[in-house]
């Protein structure tokens, strides 16, 4: 739902400064983590508790509509690869003291389709091996491999696609449960040519190697659950050819949003135009969220919002639609905000 209000908020302003009267530009949020550990988790490991999937199923190997039944693939590394990966982009987000990788695979069974939770007895005991105080652990990892070779004009083609879903959990000492559950989708696709089946084979991935790549590019992305992170989003701020609309556009392009606000604070108090007047609340709502004052905020976006519907009936009208989507980010930011604070300790 997010990534939908950016992403729409995006499109609306670039219709808007077709028009030359909205100018937009990126900024970065901190956003918190899905999951929110107690303050005293300082330090975490990451745990392998999925078993490595056997060598046939799921992979199929094609030369020229013919399936090869001598093909094999080798998923052991690639768990190593997923945790890996995971912890090191944790580490990368300033939050735990330290993220550590338990060396040992703790599972011994071969369901490799199965998912299958630590028990608490396993949660306590690696967390006094390791000095952890909670666990990540990868509880499933499963790939499907599709390699196919192909003649494509005067040249032998290639492609492999590896679609790979991973189960992960966070665990706490003296717990019955896991703390959550995150599941994971993603896949990686390759194409060459070459003019033989050898010199096609080398530039191809080996099989094992395609799926070291895609169980590390499929857990590195999912840190966000863990620690808070930044994230790039788009706003915007109304322009006029007006002086003063100018000094302020100007304060605002130099990211002197101090300046800016009182600028758009005196245009709001002098506008009789209600159109001008929305406006200058849509900026000043912008300029306090760019000063970290969310609720204020909010609060000019709301009285932005009222006044533009006082000058239509139309719902789907653009600066109307604008508006609706900045007041529902807001009210997100805020609602993050909160959550940032309990994640640092701060409340």
């Amino acid at each position: 739902m997010k990534n939908t209000i950016f992403i729409a908020l995006i499109l609306l302003a670039g219709i808007l400064t077709s028009c030359g009267s909205v100018k937009y530009f990126g900024i970065e949020t901190f956003t918190p983590a899905e999951i929110t550990f107690p303050e005293t988790v300082e330090t975490v490991v990451i745990v392998n508790n999925a078993v490595p999937q056997p060598k046939k199923p799921g992979y199929k190997y094609t030369i020229m509509g013919v399936e090869q039944d001598t093909t094999h693939m080798v998923a052991d590394s690639a768990l190593y690869d997923a945790c890996k990966a995971l912890g090191e982009a944790i580490a990368d987000q300033p939050f735990f003291k330290d993220v550590r990788l338990y060396n040992d695979a703790v599972r011994q069974d071969e369901f490799f389709f199965q998912d299958t939770k630590l028990t608490p007895d396993q949660v306590e005991t690696i967390c006094d091996e390791s000095g952890a105080e909670a666990i990540i652990s990868l509880d499933r990892l499963l790939f499907n491999m599709e390699k196919d070779v192909f003649p494509f004009g005067e040249v032998m083609a290639g492609t492999i696609k590896v679609q790979a879903t991973a189960v992960l959990r966070a665990y706490m000492p003296g717990r019955n449960n896991s703390m959550a559950t995150i599941y994971l989708t993603d896949s990686l696709f390759w194409s060459e040519g070459a003019s033989n089946l050898r010199t096609l084979d080398s530039y191809l991935p080996k099989p094992e190697v395609a799926l070291r790549e895609t169980a590390a590019y499929l857990t590195s992305g999912a840190y966000r659950n863990f620690v808070p992170h930044w994230e790039q989003a788009q706003r915007w701020y109304y322009t006029n050819s007006g002086t003063r609309w100018k000094q302020a556009s100007a304060f605002a392009a130099k990211e002197k949003w101090e300046e800016a606000l009182t600028i758009w604070q005196s245009i709001y108090e002098a506008q009789t135009n209600k159109k001008s007047k929305a406006e200058a609340a849509a900026n000043i709502a912008v300029g306090y969220e760019m000063v970290g004052k969310f609720n204020e905020a909010l609060d000019w976006a709301k009285k932005s919002l009222a006044l533009f519907k006082e000058q239509t009936s139309d719902e789907k009208d653009s600066n109307v639609a604008l508006l609706t989507l900045y007041e529902q980010v807001i009210t997100s930011r805020i609602q993050a905000n909160n959550k940032l604070n309990m994640q640092f300790g701060k409340e």
